[in-house]
């Protein structure tokens, strides 16, 4: 049984179990983006287009995306032309620093929400995709196990790109930033997206890549 505090948050070992490994797989992604430039970030160092740049935008945009649908705003219908890959590439006038900021405003956003939601067993009406035209529904706890499937999906993306980059190994800045003594987390409260390297950004998490 969860206890509700006076901001309306509801507290539970199950609940917050679930955004403890969903801010931990955070962390993790954010860490692989430790100390490269803005330059870096937009480069796709392998023979598919995805950079590290485009992975913080895509998880701001998922994130956005399963928050409408907890919250009864997301359309009934997804049709392909939404679905194009170039919305995850980094535009012109779009910076890491600016990215961040949107993935730890959004993590936030997504975090308190859950922690407000009165049933994780609560039914939702996904939208229909190209490849799922009939109504499947989900519980909010279905929706929140599949953010945390989709970020873990793209720490492994980011640590192939990273790795083609620069040879750089998640691991490594884990025990770097260990040693420093920083640790954060990706709950959208601990990491500015700055970083301590020169031009860089810093992460934390408590997994390895």
């Amino acid at each position: 049984m969860g206890t509700t505090t006076g901001g309306g948050d509801v507290r539970d070992g199950e609940r917050e179990d679930l955004l403890a490994i969903v801010a931990d797989q955070r962390g993790n992604f954010l860490y692989t983006l430790t100390g490269i430039t803005e330059q870096q970030a937009a480069l796709a160092t392998t023979v598919s287009e995805l950079t590290l740049g485009g992975l913080v935008k895509h998880l701001v945009d998922m994130q956005r995306t399963w928050l409408a649908v907890i919250d009864g705003t997301a359309p009934a219908e997804v049709g392909q032309d939404e679905l194009d890959p170039g919305r995850n590439r980094m535009t012109g006038n779009e910076t890491l620093a600016g990215l961040l900021d949107a993935f730890h405003a959004t993590a936030a956003e997504f975090d308190r929400t859950v922690r407000q939601e009165p049933d994780l067993d609560r039914v939702l009406t996904l939208p229909s995709y190209p490849w799922a035209p009939e109504p499947i529904t989900w519980t909010v706890r279905h929706v929140l196990l599949h953010v945390f499937r989709e970020i873990a999906h793209h720490c492994g993306h980011a640590d192939i790109i990273r790795e083609a980059l620069d040879g750089a190994s998640t691991t490594t800045h884990m025990v770097e930033a260990a040693a420093r003594g920083n640790r954060a987390d990706g709950d959208g409260d601990g990491v500015d997206g700055k970083g301590t390297d020169e031009g860089g950004a810093d992460g934390g998490g408590t997994g390895g890549d």
